[in-house]
């Protein structure tokens, strides 16, 4: 894995200073994210894909549904493969919905790399060349082995995205992880932020001996940490979030979130620009599927994230 990444690093590099030839080829690759426009967590992903295009001197887009509507995204695939762009990176959040349009681009031979949600199979499955992102059921687990060993034994999953079934391996593996049953511990919390916080402090309410609370991303991290506050818990709860965020990043730095699941979303857009520019003009393609995370964020390694963070962390 180090050295699969190292090797994407040196590439990186090296196509800085090719020669005016080897980068002038006027690639074009468009990433299609599942991503309502209100997310910021995907701001580092456009960030990511933005620096891989100037570094491999190929023209790069960023397309997602401005509501989320994952109907409208298998369009928006549909119209980017129309327009036959050199390659195709796109997340997998809903296979039943996104598995025909994207098999139709690489019909028409167009590489397709996924990244972020899917799974490998599921990549192989569509046909794609490979898939960047974070084993999410792993994660979970790691997640929840953690919390164990410091005494959580019942938990809150606040999932804001429950039709990608994907993102729900991470409560799932939480659970496992702590040895208890998922049950009703996951709740669809819908991603406006007064309906979370409200939910959040339904449940624990109604649940008051819950060890942990669990969110999956800043959409219900941010205001989980407004109902922790509101219930005079913020700080006295466990507290572990996927993904990062400034709120995020401050709630980890002032004691409100004990740690954050670091899927590195800058590599999840940044790598399979480098892959694709590799591909298209060399014709070569690592042998394997990257993992971009999980890595944990605690208040002791937070120099570099904050500096970075809604950034390129």
């Amino acid at each position: 894995m180090k050295k699969t990444l190292f090797a994407m690093a040196a590439a990186a590099i090296a196509f800085t200073g090719l020669s005016a030839p080897a980068v002038a080829d006027g690639e074009r690759f468009v990433l299609v994210s599942h991503a309502p426009d209100s997310d910021s967590w995907w701001n580092t992903i456009k960030n990511g894909l933005a620096l891989a295009g100037d570094h491999v001197g190929a023209e790069v887009e960023y397309r997602n549904p401005p509501t989320g509507d994952i109907a409208d995204m298998a369009r928006i695939i549909e119209q980017t493969a129309a327009s036959n762009p050199d390659g195709i990176i796109t997340t997998l959040a809903d296979p039943d919905v996104l598995s025909g349009p994207i098999q139709n681009a690489v019909a028409k031979g167009i590489p397709v790399i996924i990244i972020n949600s899917g799974t490998p199979e599921q990549a192989a499955e569509v046909g794609a060349l490979m898939y960047v992102g974070q084993p999410e059921y792993d994660a979970g687990l790691a997640a929840g082995q953690r919390a164990k060993r410091d005494g959580v034994g019942s938990f809150l999953c606040v999932n804001h995205v429950v039709s990608n079934p994907v993102v729900g391996e991470r409560c799932r593996g939480f659970a496992d992880g702590l040895g208890v049953e998922l049950g009703t511990s996951m709740i669809d919390s819908g991603q406006d932020p007064a309906e979370i916080k409200n939910k959040v402090k339904a449940y624990l309410s109604a649940n008051p001996d819950t060890d942990a609370v669990l969110t999956l991303g800043p959409t219900s991290a941010d205001p989980t940490i407004g109902a922790l506050q509101e219930m005079g818990k913020a700080g006295d709860i466990y507290f572990g979030t996927f993904d990062l965020g400034t709120e995020i990043v401050k709630g980890i730095k002032d004691g409100t979130i004990q740690w954050g699941i670091d899927q590195q979303p800058f590599l999840q857009a940044y790598l399979p620009v480098v892959v694709l520019a590799n591909y298209q003009r060399f014709g070569v393609l690592p042998g394997n599927n990257i993992n971009s995370g999980p890595g944990f964020v605690t208040k002791d390694a937070l120099t570099k994230v904050e500096e970075f963070a809604g950034e390129y962390r």
